[in-house]
């Protein structure tokens, strides 16, 4: 396929990030599109030659000569913490990233505002925190439902007036205190002058579209309200390609894992399992490990309709057991927008009891317990690490969006 959709069929860190390295490091791509999200993504990539680098806006295959990067208007920008990953890059010998970089002008930006009201929120939650990653993305999303007019876009950096206004208004009605506004203002206008915004998107070659967080942590499938604030399946890609065929490729890893709060049924902590490029953080809390929890995965190829294939990474981590079914499953695909349902579905899966089966081939495990092929398969965090398994074609109709 000319174009590959990379969604993470968990509570994220599956590995896109490498996986999306591979793609750009084996096939003709000419552009990475970030199609949800923001800059609280950690998508961690390793060259051979040592050169490490966590991508949070920037597309994970910034480290292969020329691969572009498009941020689109499903994006919520951070143009302070942009500035902050391209300097990373630059002195790792990626010296053209800018000039790699387009940005729709419609993409909300995040502020420090925003985080300010974010964290504020998180922590008046007590006990009962949902886990956020105390970036200001799931704030921003808010102002704009609220806000439509006066919400902050990447097009308005161009616009120091407009700008300017906006931005007195959202501290006013956020509350916060945050840096004054005219300190603000020249690192903005100096985004606008280095990035190349555009109106909209069009491939003009070969794609992959990298997604961020999983589809159990999305805004409407996910488990309220322990869930983000954006749409983590294939739907915005697709749109944004506009009909445009392409290869939906699902990402999961042979532990399930999660950052923080909200259900876990399989979690282990007798695995042992730690993972350094997600460590414990005040504001997500804890990394926590299951044993690999096929109703929850099989829950989320339902929600996003399917994919043609699935890679699976972590193969080198040795664990030798699996979650294949509930003794009772609560798992049932509602219609978009139902919290309500979600979140009785949240409270059901505190009381599961998993059903555990012995793995001797994780491969035949997965596909089996799934009905998908396994395509690709990950045995460590290199693109050299990684066996493609078959070419990534479809072999079957396109998949219909879940009802």
């Amino acid at each position: 396929m000319r174009h590959v959709i990379v969604v993470d069929l968990g509570f994220g860190d599956c590995g896109k990030g490498t996986v999306v390295d591979f793609l750009c490091a084996t096939r003709e791509v000419h552009t990475v599109v970030r199609f949800n999200g923001g800059a609280q993504a950690a998508h961690t990539v390793v060259l051979p030659d040592g050169r490490k680098h966590t991508f949070a806006q920037f597309g994970a295959g910034s480290l292969r000569p020329g691969v572009r990067t498009h941020l689109s208007r499903f994006m919520v920008v951070d143009p302070l913490s942009l500035v902050a990953e391209a300097d990373h890059l630059i002195a790792l010998g990626v010296h053209d990233v800018w000039r790699r970089l387009s940005v729709d002008r419609a993409a909300l930006i995040s502020t420090p505002y925003h985080r300010e009201a974010n964290r504020a929120k998180e922590l008046a939650r007590g006990v009962g925190r949902h886990g956020s990653c105390g970036m200001g993305v799931g704030e921003t999303m808010a102002y704009a439902l609220q806000y439509p007019d006066d919400a902050p876009r990447a097009g308005d950096c161009a616009s120091p007036a407009v700008l300017r206004r906006k931005l007195a208004l959202l501290r006013h009605r956020l509350g916060v205190a945050g840096p004054p506004v005219e300190e603000c203002l020249p690192a903005y206008e100096g985004f606008a002058a280095t990035a190349r915004l555009v109106d909209g998107f069009t491939p003009e070659g070969p794609c992959v579209f990298e997604g961020a967080q999983g589809v159990l942590l999305d805004e409407w499938h996910g488990f309220h309200p322990y869930t983000t604030w954006s749409t983590t399946t294939f739907a915005n890609a697709e749109e944004l390609l506009g009909g445009a065929p392409a290869y939906r490729l699902g990402v999961l890893r042979t532990v399930t894992t999660r950052h923080g709060a909200g259900p876990l049924p399989t979690e282990d902590a007798s695995l042992g399992i730690t993972d350094p490029n997600n460590p414990a953080n005040a504001w997500q809390g804890p990394f926590r490990v299951g044993h690999f929890d096929a109703p929850l995965h099989r829950y989320a190829l339902a929600a996003c309709g399917g994919v043609d294939g699935l890679a699976l990474t972590h193969l080198d981590l040795g664990v030798r057991a699996m979650c294949r079914s509930y003794a009772a499953d609560p798992l049932r695909v509602g219609p978009p927008g139902d919290l309500p349902r979600q979140e009785a579905m949240t409270r059901a899966l505190s009381a599961v009891e998993p059903v555990y089966a012995q793995v001797t081939d994780w491969v035949d495990a997965v596909e089996s317990s799934l009905g998908a092929p396994v395509v690709l398969e990950s045995w460590g965090p290199t693109a050299a690490d990684k066996v493609l398994k078959s070419p990534l074609s479809r072999t079957k109709p396109e998949p219909q969006p879940a009802v």
